[in-house]
């Protein structure tokens, strides 16, 4: 085994979680001249719905961590997003849930494509 890892090279180990968790490490400066930010915001309460509008209506996208609710009260939650989701409407932007605990809020002019294209 020794003699393959001298002629190929020994395998490289790559804890992936943790070169996931260091890309948000840079440090966060405000970009005055950027015309949009993406913005993650957990899902817990009625003033949480609240924001995810407001950021919407001010032309940024949001990331909706809906995990601790949909574990907790999936009828709150059901709501919640139903309110979120009229909200977005009315400003004619874009709601669709991304993963299994993250859901994406669009602004105006901004949609999501929600069909799935095979590579």
């Amino acid at each position: 085994m020794a003699f393959i890892e001298k002629v190929f090279g020994k395998k490289e180990e790559v804890d992936i979680e943790e070169f996931l968790n260091t890309l948000d490490e840079d440090d966060e400066t405000i970009y005055e001249d950027a015309d949009a930010f993406v913005k993650p915001i957990l899902l817990a309460s009625d003033a949480d719905k609240d924001l995810i509008i407001e950021e919407a209506k001010k032309g940024n996208l949001v990331l909706v961590n809906i995990a601790d609710l949909s574990r907790r009260n999936a009828i709150k939650l059901r709501d919640l997003i139903t309110q979120i989701r009229d909200g977005v409407d009315e400003i004619n932007g874009d709601i669709a849930r991304i993963s299994h605990d993250k859901v994406l809020v669009t602004p105006s002019r901004v949609k999501i494509i929600k069909k799935r294209q095979d590579a």
